[in-house]
């Protein structure tokens, strides 16, 4: 049996690993209508890393890498970690049904994990079973409330709705259990950006998801010069050049 899979597991590439399809594509231009649509655009963007109820809210992870910090190792059974490697894989390759079978499955008889729930929450809203989807998510948050990547996807679902106080608050968990968490950075600035009208908060929140991920979104910088301006701010250029005139 290769290294990488003994009796033992470490977490962060597993039941912290989630298939994210939620928000953060790229293109698009810098319209407030661009920024609405791609709020919940669902497209794969990488395997993520989350803080579960026994994994440490960890600082500095980056939206593509889910191993760009090191965690503590954490106790997973080698059946159960090679389940999930399986339900992720189908999600990689758009084998829905059998990305939900093993999902269902591993939740049967590992309940304890919250990162499976939201992967299932993912595929159930992608079917339009957005009940479902809450549902799985409410047990992900039961497991762990601050959980980033089950309170981004609640965060969209209650966007779509338009209770856009509650998303907020969802995304605000989210950074509560992960303050570098790009994916909701993003969705909590085009949220208070073209949702709120709250332009210096969505600017801060911008400025945070090009910080986290490990090469800037070209369009998500359009939008930071383009606030800077409507808010009356140099934009970062023009500001370094004039500290360098100094």
């Amino acid at each position: 049996m290769s290294p990488r899979f003994g009796n033992r597991y470490r977490l962060v590439t597993l039941f912290g690993a989630l298939l994210v399809l939620s928000a953060c594509s790229s293109g698009g231009g810098s319209r407030p209508a661009d920024r609405a649509e791609r709020a919940d655009r669902p497209e794969v963007v990488a395997a993520e890393s989350g803080a579960g109820a026994f994994e440490p809210a960890t600082a500095g992870r980056s939206v593509t890498d889910p191993e760009a910090v090191a965690l503590p190792p954490v106790e997973v059974p080698e059946r159960a970690a090679l389940s999930y490697e399986r339900a992720l894989e189908a999600m990689r390759d758009a084998n829905w049904v059998e990305a939900e079978l093993e999902l269902e499955q591993l939740i049967l008889e590992f309940r304890s994990f919250p990162g499976p729930y939201v992967n299932l929450a993912i595929i159930y809203r992608r079917d339009g079973r957005d009940d479902e989807a809450e549902r799985a998510l409410s047990e992900a948050l039961a497991i762990a409330p601050n959980h980033p990547a089950a309170n981004n996807e609640l965060g969209v679902m209650l966007r779509e709705r338009g209770e856009f106080e509650q998303a907020e608050a969802a995304y605000r968990r989210a950074l509560e259990g992960d303050a570098s968490y790009a994916l909701a950075h993003y969705n909590l600035g085009v949220l208070l950006d073209v949702y709120l009208r709250r332009e210096g908060e969505a600017l801060q929140h911008y400025e945070a998801y090009q910080a986290a991920v490990p090469v800037p979104d070209e369009t998500v910088g359009r939008w930071i010069v383009d606030l800077r301006r409507r808010l009356g701010l140099p934009d970062d250029a023009m500001q370094i050049a004039q500290e360098d005139g100094r």
